[in-house]
């Protein structure tokens, strides 16, 4: 499982993505707000150019999966491997015990 660490606090990722969306009009484009901003805050650019893309995403300006239903689906993927564990557990079990009582003797 990949695990990463968050560098940037909430804080400093939000105020770098309002910069980036408020300040459109002060750059020629914006890839050049993009780099100009991530240079300040010390991030690469494509790193902030995610976080811009993902607040659109959860605002429904952009297509995508939002945070939310990304998180809901982990959720769910996680509880979907773990009832099939238990279901692999369950069927041992079954099939452990079944055979314990075929090999068992018949009492008369």
């Amino acid at each position: 499982m990949k695990k990463t660490t968050n560098k940037y606090s909430p804080e400093v990722r939000e105020r770098a993505v309002r910069m980036v969306l408020d300040g459109a009009g002060q750059h020629e484009s914006r890839w050049s707000a993009i780099v100009s901003i991530s240079s300040k805050i010390g991030c690469a650019p494509q790193t902030l150019n995610k976080w811009v893309k993902k607040v659109e995403v959860d605002a429904g300006q952009r297509g995508g999966i939002t945070t939310e239903q990304a998180e809901k689906m982990k959720a769910l993927e996680r509880e979907v491997r773990e009832l099939k564990q238990a279901n692999e557990i369950l069927r041992k079990a079954s099939a452990y015990f079944a055979q314990a009582e075929l090999d068992r003797p018949l009492k008369r």
